[in-house]
């Protein structure tokens, strides 16, 4: 079954005293999408942005993965931003940075924080189960931001579920979608085909398609005319 349906801290699992938030499916998939990752980003340096961090646990585990690698958490909500910044806090991890609020329905939002001390072009940007558990137009803005902020050999990494020419590729990604869509007539799981079409009109391609646990996949975005490695 694919995943967060509910918003954290409103399923009804446990709230730490400091604001942590405890996602389960962190605890299933962080470790299939690091072993996707790490064949990117392992041994690398510059700066990753997490767009739409929800609990923070990922960008901690990545973090701890990737010492050269400065990490940019963001998040919408303000339930996200606490939790982030607490399990940030619990980590101690000094190459991850204060949590930053971030609408990716604006197309014109920066990973620059407003104090301007951020990173120049970003070496990657990952984003989780974001784009179905939301309207089109977040999808527009996160490929609008990658276009502009990604390095020359950055790449979009893009993880949760999608179709497949039209098609859902297991049943229980049906039913989620029709959930999706009976809460909000906007969301819904996305096509690969409509994913990619957005991409290449910000300059971007698809450059990996990898098979995830339920049901789920990433998509790696390169800039278009990129060396693949």
């Amino acid at each position: 079954m694919a995943e967060f349906v509910v918003e954290f801290g409103k399923d009804g699992r446990p709230v730490e005293a400091d604001g942590r938030l405890d996602a389960a499916a962190f605890h299933r998939n962080h470790q299939p999408i690091w072993a996707v990752l790490k064949n990117y980003l392992a041994g690398q340096s510059g700066d990753v942005l997490e767009a739409g961090s929800g609990t923070g646990q990922h960008v901690l585990y990545f973090a701890g993965r990737t010492p050269d690698i400065i990490w940019w958490p963001s998040d919408l909500h303000a339930a996200h931003l606490r939790s982030i910044e607490a399990w940030r806090a619990y980590a101690a991890l000094a190459n991850i940075k204060p949590p930053q609020p971030i609408d990716l329905s604006d197309p014109a939002w920066s990973p620059v924080p407003s104090d301007g001390k951020g990173p120049d072009k970003l070496l990657a940007i990952f984003c989780a189960n974001v784009i179905h558990i939301a309207p089109w137009r977040v999808a527009e803005g996160l490929f609008a931001g990658a276009s502009r902020h990604l390095r020359a050999d950055g790449r979009l990494f893009l993880y949760g579920p999608f179709k497949r020419g039209g098609k859902h590729t297991a049943l229980s990604n049906a039913v989620f979608d029709t959930s999706l869509r009976e809460r909000d007539a906007e969301w819904g799981v996305r096509d690969i085909a409509d994913v990619e079409a957005l991409a290449e009109r910000n300059g971007l391609k698809l450059a990996g398609t990898f098979e995830m646990p339920a049901n789920n996949m990433i998509l790696m975005f390169v800039r278009a005319g990129a060396a693949q490695s």
